[in-house]
């Protein structure tokens, strides 16, 4: 199986590397952002507390792990 090359980038916003394909900042609509930070601001948009988002992150990076693992 190729393994596939995955560009390296640092978010504007939390100044974190990611290598996944960007989200859109909803602030400007062209800012490219890291994957989480774009779920932080959808679940923003829509009044979930930044604890629950942490726990609703932790559960995204958890159930990803577990589907590359297995």
């Amino acid at each position: 199986m190729k393994e596939e090359i995955r560009e390296r980038r640092i978010c504007p916003l939390c100044n974190q590397e990611y290598t996944e394909r960007p989200a859109v900042s909803r602030i400007d609509g062209v800012t490219p952002i890291c994957p989480d930070c774009g779920t932080r601001q959808a679940l923003e948009s829509i009044g979930v507390n930044v604890e629950e988002q942490d726990k609703i992150l932790q559960a995204i990076h958890k159930s990803m792990k577990s589907a590359k693992i297995g």
